[in-house]
């Protein structure tokens, strides 16, 4: 990463449905130049999607939970059970995302619900799994610092990151 590279994510970042060919006005550097470290930066994993991004609350789900999973050691004999689990975690459309974690729980799955009273139910369904001991439930009352990742592009160009 250079200083560059922070600029074209950053540049992008804050207006993703803007052109190569304006970016590289803006950036004051060559179509080509701004194409090709996009290219890399795909490559490398560093730029992993071009989709808008969505709010969950807009379509319908305010509440944002999470679930701190404790998974059966002993329900796969290969010791797979955490991909079992995710597998079918991923089913749930109201799961957005799940994670292996250490400490008391195994899995860490944040997910949404329409209320209170349909949490239950994405928390059943969720359950619902033979693998799953217990769980216990977080409900998210605001966030104060949402998903970033800018801050760790502007770190990794040298530069302080606020």
């Amino acid at each position: 990463m250079d200083d560059l590279d922070r600029r074209v994510l950053e540049l992008f970042a804050e207006q993703p449905r803007l052109g190569v060919l304006e970016a590289s006005r803006r950036l004051g550097v060559a179509r080509g130049t701004v194409q090709a470290r996009l290219d890399r930066l795909a490559a490398r994993g560093v730029v992993t999607g071009w989709g808008p991004d969505l709010s969950p609350e807009a379509l319908g789900w305010p509440v944002t939970a999470f679930l701190t999973l404790e998974i059966r050691q002993d329900f796969s004999p290969d010791g797979g059970a955490h991909d079992v689990v995710g597998e079918h975690l991923a089913g749930i459309p109201q799961v957005l995302e799940v994670h292996t974690t250490t400490g008391s729980g195994d899995l860490l799955a944040r997910v949404v619900a329409r209320s209170n009273a349909d949490l239950q139910h994405v928390i059943d369904r969720a359950l619902a799994h033979p693998a799953i001991l217990r769980s216990s439930t977080t409900i998210a009352l605001a966030t104060p610092v949402p998903h970033r990742v800018l801050p760790l592009a502007r770190l990794a160009a040298g530069r302080p990151p606020g």
